[in-house]
């Protein structure tokens, strides 16, 4: 396989292409998992026989070497089938990627997965969220303790939406140390360690099979070396900046969204023939109009996410922008085609409904919208004092000059 940066021109050209049969069948399952809010075993495995779950498996571990475009180009396909399990994909494949770029994992430990992986769907997910503390992206450490033990460590503690969380393999759990000085550390927990609970409270409005549960560790054991990143407390924390580029591809998942409400609308509007009308409402200038509207909304988002990624990815801020702008425009799109339907766009029946509802998480990935744009005023407001302190400087420098 070969990758190279994605742009909307050239997207076409280098694609990464998830089978026409792998997306039929997890769109079937996915219907089925959004409305039981169960997680979509079978969507999962649909990418796991497409060997798509370790596409982002470095080439020394004997995997396909791909990137971060791989990653963008598969969930964003996948995101116009079942947006739940791209999500759920997103997290496996970005911690493959993590591994390839900075082969921080215990190498044993790594190989086994792999190795695993190829028989069978294996799943990384971080646990970092928690009641007390919130999201990682608002500062602050980890209550859940890793305690020292003799022969390595006990985890004990609560997180948040863990995405994934009745399907994981492998929980990847952000806890403190109880040693002194204080470390904090991402520590390797299998699935089937005792002492895991899921607790099945994920009952939200969109994303619905995310299986994004609360899940409690009580004295689960790991041993010594099977933890990643251990640093000092005050070194721990999540670097927004740093995440902005994947939280941008993120994005990428709900722009298949978008592109699937685009699609359901414009079926609608062609097999919609009104006794009045005696023709498709496909065919009237105000559906038409709205059809331009939606098209202009998703294919401006498109070409926004794609560019960034090929051509703006060190320029952080402006990757914080672009995902704002696209994540609004996405949203405006989606319901915009809802409201000009009415009630059958509020059907189960045509898919606009949950396309709606899967939308509204565009902008709750963190960092949360507020987040972002708080750094992005701050970053305005640096620039115009140094502007005026500049201006202020060139100013006072004649003066300065008759002075010497």
């Amino acid at each position: 396989m070969i990758i190279e940066p994605v742009t909307a021109e050239t997207e076409t050209q280098n694609a990464v292409i998830v089978p026409a049969e792998t997306l039929a069948r997890i769109a079937a399952a996915g219907k089925i998992a959004d409305r039981s809010g169960s997680f979509p075993a079978e969507g999962i495995r649909a990418l796991h026989d497409a060997g798509l779950l370790q596409a982002t498996v470095s080439k020394r571990y004997g995997g396909q070497g791909g990137d971060l475009d791989t990653l963008v180009q598969i969930i964003s396909q996948v995101g116009t089938a079942d947006p739940s399990v791209a999500l759920i994909v997103t997290m496996n494949l970005a911690n493959h990627l993590a591994q390839a770029e900075r082969n921080h994992w215990p190498n044993d430990v790594y190989q086994q997965i792999v190795s695993e992986g190829r028989t069978r769907p294996i799943l990384l997910n971080a646990a970092r969220v928690e009641p007390d503390l919130g999201s990682p992206s608002r500062g602050g450490l980890p209550q859940t303790r890793a305690r020292r033990t003799a022969n390595g460590w006990a985890i004990s503690g609560t997180k948040r939406f863990v995405t994934g969380s009745e399907g994981l393999t492998h929980h990847l759990v952000w806890a403190t140390t109880d040693e002194t000085p204080t470390r904090v550390g991402t520590f390797i927990v299998p699935a089937e360690t005792p002492g895991i609970t899921i607790v099945k409270n994920w009952d939200s409005l969109g994303m619905r099979a995310t299986s994004s549960h609360d899940v409690v560790y009580d004295n689960v054991t790991v041993p010594i070396a099977h933890v990643l990143d251990l640093v000092e407390a005050g070194k721990g924390q999540q670097d927004n900046l740093g995440h902005a580029l994947l939280t941008l591809g993120l994005t990428s998942i709900y722009l298949g969204v978008g592109e699937a409400a685009a699609a359901a609308f414009a079926k609608f509007a062609h097999d919609r023939i009104p006794a009045n009308l005696g023709r498709p409402i496909a065919e009237t200038e105000r559906i038409i109009s709205v059809a331009g509207e939606i098209d202009l909304l998703i294919s401006s988002a498109r070409t926004f996410l794609f560019d960034a990624f090929a051509l703006h990815r060190d320029d952080t801020l402006h990757l914080l922008r672009v995902r704002l702008i696209v994540g609004r425009q996405l949203q405006e799109a989606v319901g915009l085609a809802v409201r000009t339907l009415g009630n059958p766009g509020l059907a189960a029946g045509l898919g606009l409904e949950r396309h709606f509802r899967d939308i509204q998480a565009v902008l709750v990935h963190a960092p949360q919208e507020d987040t972002s744009l708080t750094m992005l005023g701050r970053s305005a407001f640096a620039r115009f004092k140094a502007a005026r302190e500049a201006e202020t400087l060139e100013t006072n420098l004649p003066l300065r000059q008759a002075v010497q």
